[in-house]
């Protein structure tokens, strides 16, 4: 699309405003809208001002206007407005400079891909991010001086098959086993597919959707891989149309990883592979059917793992899911098939062009232009450097011994410890001015200030249960 394209389908779908969309630091979609008739071809190379200084992570209050740049290949109609609205994605620039802002995560991911291709490598780096998801029928909390509660419910949630919803229907999904009931028991069908019907009108491939292993609402709906933008780009508007049409049917939808206790947790496997002049680069004649080139960037990705997680589990609520003795994905190790692995294998199909390293660690509340661009800076430091990704993990890791269990490497089991791992390893971030100092530094600062501290300083509910009569 050109500038030019995008105000002709205005002018035909009589659009009357315009939404510029653009990711604050932590990874939430923020927006503001102009008429119509603000539009021209010049704003696509001129953008738009707005203050910067309220953007989470962003400019100080004496350094506060930015310009906001739409991008015209992301132009789409939004589907939940009342007033025919164009909606574009936007990129951030300094008013001063006319430079792209090193803060913004969209940049940072196209310097990724610019890096991928500077290297001769390959030219192109493909995602497929599996984002789960829960659904509630209600969701309450709130924070006080002196009290703190959540309370999350949903109409098939196993812990109302006692209650009276006159009448109580039953086929609720007991805990663990949501994995593939039919309806009644699986009530979100419907749902789920108007959400992926939102999805394709808006260009977005959907290959298959399905309720998840939890009770209380959790799903799944996958899309086809992209490159890495544009699948950062599909991310935020997989959210943002999942969210919306579960508020269209009275629902809430949540990418928060953890929110039930005592049952899974919402992970995002990535799938990832890398393409060459339109041919796969991770087939080949090693284990599982991988090139040499797929198994140093599996070495790449379990070498900074610990570092990685400070960007692709990203929240505190990160690690109430990233469990060790659990299913969650902890075992800093790779297999084909294993799911018990944080690398694993898909072997669904022997094609060269099927072969990709499903990275199953990160979760959807992670910014995806920052923990896709450092999961391919990670891989491609393995490729660099020629890095051993060692022995492959094919046994059941829930059977091995005390020892054997020793030997296999975990995840970082807080938010605290994945900012000190961060903290000491980001040197493979910095190469090619992908990630800046300052961008890391302001990161690792804004995570530990506005969200390790915070919690660290409030009484948690379960401490009256356990400590109240000490």
């Amino acid at each position: 699309m050109t500038p030019k394209d995008v105000l002709e389908l205005a002018r035909e779908n009589k659009i009357v405003m315009v939404d510029l969309k653009f990711i604050d630091f932590p990874g939430i979609w923020q927006h503001f809208s102009v008429p119509l008739s603000e539009l021209k071809e010049e704003s696509f190379e001129e953008g738009f001002g707005f203050d910067g200084s309220s953007i989470r992570g962003w400019q100080a209050i004496n350094a506060s206007d930015m310009l906001i740049l739409p991008d015209a290949n992301t132009v789409m109609i939004d589907p939940f407005r009342e007033y025919p609205t164009l909606s574009l994605i936007c990129n951030i620039l300094d008013p001063v400079t006319k430079e792209f802002y090193t803060r913004d995560p969209r940049y940072i991911a196209q310097k990724a891909e610019n890096y991928l291709k500077s290297l001769g490598v390959a030219d192109t780096a493909y995602f497929g991010p599996e984002a789960e998801f829960f659904v509630f029928d209600n969701v309450q909390y709130d924070q006080t001086a002196n009290s703190s509660f959540y309370l999350v419910d949903s109409k098939e949630g196993i812990w109302n098959s006692g209650t009276d919803e006159d009448p109580n229907l039953a086929h609720k999904p007991r805990h663990k086993e949501g994995y593939f009931p039919v309806p009644p028991t699986d009530s979100l069908e419907d749902m789920r597919t108007e959400m992926v019907v939102e999805m394709q009108k808006a260009g977005i491939y959907v290959e298959a959707q399905h309720h998840e292993v939890a009770t209380g609402g959790q799903c799944e709906i996958d899309m086809r891989f992209s490159p890495l933008v544009s699948m950062a780009d599909q991310l935020m508007l997989f959210k943002y149309i999942i969210k919306n049409v579960a508020r269209r049917n009275g629902k809430t939808a949540t990418f928060m990883p953890k929110p039930i206790f005592g049952d899974n947790g919402s992970g995002m496997h990535t799938h990832q592979s890398l393409w060459k002049d339109g041919k796969p680069l991770f087939g080949g004649n090693g284990y599982a059917g991988l090139s040499e080139i797929a198994l140093y960037y599996m070495g790449g990705v379990l070498k900074h793992s610990a570092a990685l997680a400070a960007l692709t589990n990203p929240t505190t609520n990160s690690y109430k899911r990233l469990v060790p003795g659990f299913e969650a994905p902890v075992n800093l190790a790779y297999s084909a098939r294993n799911r018990s692995a944080a690398l694993r294998i898909p072997m669904y199909s022997a094609s060269p062009k099927a072969k990709r390293v499903e990275v199953r660690f990160p979760d959807p509340s992670c910014n995806p232009y920052l923990a896709f661009s450092a999961m391919l800076m990670a891989g491609l430091d393995g490729i660099e450097n020629k890095i051993d990704v060692g022995e492959p993990l094919d046994k059941d890791i829930y059977e091995l011994g005390p020892e054997e269990l020793a030997s296999v490497p975990q995840m970082p089991g807080s938010l605290d410890e994945a900012m000190d791992s961060l903290e000491a390893d980001h040197e493979f971030l910095l190469k090619g001015d992908v990630f800046t100092e300052d961008a890391l530094m302001t990161w690792i600062d804004y995570k530990r200030e506005r969200e390790i501290d915070e919690l660290r300083l409030r009484p948690h509910p379960y401490e009256f249960f356990m400590y109240y009569d000490i």
